[in-house]
């Protein structure tokens, strides 16, 4: 395959770019009525509007013929089927797999994982109904109403954003709460709060090896037998492990040990057992629509055209602006409570997936890939970080999330939809003819993600659209989305540095500023 500033539509691309580089959206809204009509799409419940974007229709056939050279359909293909697409690590990306309950079958290596899907499901299922319904108790006889996910990265993002975003349609009974990283103060604030008599702690690892979610697991363990004045907490305690017998070393009893599988990668996690915290808090059946609206966006993605497709064109704009326009970032402003934690869900999603600079055939890249993430909710963005949308020298295209129907006040609902719909109509029009510190460029990006209503179904149907658009992206990049070896050097010379700062080790082999800091620490700790 040719390097992708060989390909001809790339080379077309650039060309597109000088000739409309200079135009203004205001002056394509002026000659198009109908701009709205030819850049939006529906499906079901979600409508994207991608009109207030610098393209044309030219543009959007030149980046399509882009993703066919790219193979894209091809790689999708594979992506589905179970294929390999994981090429560094030799396995396939079957997220897509845990939420279609249609499939009765898809072989991978001989085995049926569909089958192992369904049981898992039914596992889940059982056990959700036994806490919901007060029958799974407590060493000393009381139901469970704590659910504490202890678990880092893709164990504890996905489940804090679902339960958050979907707190509305949880069992009131029920509070959940996460421990993810090792700051003692985060687990001091979390056992403060919950009953010890009344809570099920839920150790989510991989590999049953993470050190946070492990060392974590260690204190509160001693606390429950502490507080509990036993030593039999295995109703207090479950894992959800693609390593089940590190997890029976660990003491955790086999029916109390939840299956994932090495072709589920963390980050896209949330489907598979994972999220038991969000099945605990809605119910199993909700947690099915969850699933539903996830497997909606993947038959869209996986059928439609590429220029009537929401995760392809979502996936080719940014690859517009990071790669012709220049622009390293991109912005995630919902204007919602519920998709509080949803930026920082897909930060981990993207940036994890596509902050490479390798490709496929190991070379290196010699173009920009994956973006940097950043955004907040709505309103307070508009009060943060919008200023330096609006007037800094960066270009960064905006994502607005909206819902039309809220869960409370809905008659807040027509300011908050105003304040989401005049900052993307002014990032568009600008300001001009006024003094250079009141002056306003416009002419800047921005998609806009309606939702009639953030319910499990739609909350799936968005999560699935962000995955399938990063993985559009990357097959673009000709990298693997689906491995991180980034994050594995830092986890390597953790315990040497640990030895060091617990005195097993002398320091004179680390680097002068990590020796010295090594010092500070043992100082300042005293």
């Amino acid at each position: 395959m040719k390097k992708l500033p060989e390909l001809p539509s790339w080379q077309t691309l650039q060309h597109h770019y000088q000739t409309i580089a200079d135009h203004s959206m205001q002056e394509w809204f002026a000659t198009d009525s109908k701009r709205f009509a030819h850049f939006s799409l529906k499906l079901d419940d979600i409508l994207l509007d991608f009109s207030k974007n610098r393209i044309n229709p030219e543009t959007i056939s030149l980046l399509v013929k882009l993703a066919e050279e790219a193979k894209l359909s091809e790689y999708r293909d594979t992506l589905f089927s179970g294929g390999p697409i994981n090429a560094t690590e030799n396995r396939p990306a079957l997220h897509t797999a845990l939420r279609d309950r249609h499939n009765k079958s898809l072989m991978v290596d001989g085995r049926n994982v569909m089958k192992d899907i369904q049981a898992e499901l039914h596992k889940m299922q059982v056990f959700t109904d036994q806490v919901r319904e007060n029958s799974w108790r407590g060493a000393t006889g009381k139901p469970i109403r704590d659910i504490v996910n202890i678990g880092i990265g893709g164990s504890h993002l996905g489940p804090l954003m679902v339960t958050h975003a979907l707190k509305d349609d949880a069992d009131p009974r029920f509070q959940c709460h996460f421990i993810s990283n090792i700051d003692g103060a985060q687990l001091h604030r979390v056992l403060q709060k919950i009953d010890p008599e009344q809570t099920l702690f839920i150790i989510s690892s991989k590999s049953f090896t993470t050190p946070e979610t492990l060392s974590n697991a260690r204190l509160i363990e001693q606390w429950l037998r502490d507080k509990l004045n036993t030593t039999d907490i295995s109703q207090h305690r479950v894992a959800i492990t693609a390593a089940p017998e590190k997890a029976k070393k660990w003491g955790i009893q086999e029916s109390h040990i939840f299956s994932m599988w090495d072709w589920v990668g963390g980050r896209y996690s949330v489907w598979s057992a994972i999220g038991l915290p969000i099945a605990l808090m809605i119910g199993m059946e909700k947690f099915y629509e969850f699933l539903d609206g996830a497997h909606e966006m993947d038959v869209h993605f996986k059928e439609s055209e590429f220029s009537q497709n929401m995760p392809v064109l979502l996936g080719l704009l940014g690859i517009w602006y990071i790669n012709f326009f220049g622009c390293p970032h991109q912005a995630i402003v919902p204007y919602a409570d519920e998709l509080n934690y949803f930026r920082e869900y897909i930060q981990q999603v993207d940036m994890e997936s596509n902050g490479k600079s390798a490709t496929r055939a190991n070379t290196l890249v010699d173009y920009m890939t994956g973006p940097i993430i950043l955004g907040e909710q709505g309103c307070d963005s508009q009060h943060s970080f919008f200023q330096l949308l609006h007037q800094g020298p960066h270009f960064i295209p905006v994502d607005f999330i909206l819902a039309a129907k809220g869960n409370h006040f809905q008659e807040q609902q027509d300011m908050l939809i105003a304040s989401a719909l005049s900052q993307a109509q002014a990032l568009m029009i600008g300001r001009h003819d006024l003094a250079n510190h009141k002056m306003i460029p416009g002419n800047r990006p921005s998609n806009i993600l309606f939702i009639k209503k953030i319910t499990p179904r739609s909350l799936g149907m968005l999560m699935a659209l962000y995955e399938h658009k990063i993985f559009v992206q990357g097959i673009i990049w000709n990298i693997n989305s689906f491995d991180q070896w980034g994050v594995e050097l830092g986890k390597h010379l953790l315990p040497d540095i640990l030895d060091h700062l617990q005195n097993k080790k002398e320091n004179h082999k680390q680097d002068s500023s990590t020796a010295g800091l090594i010092q500070h620490y043992k100082s300042d700790s005293k």
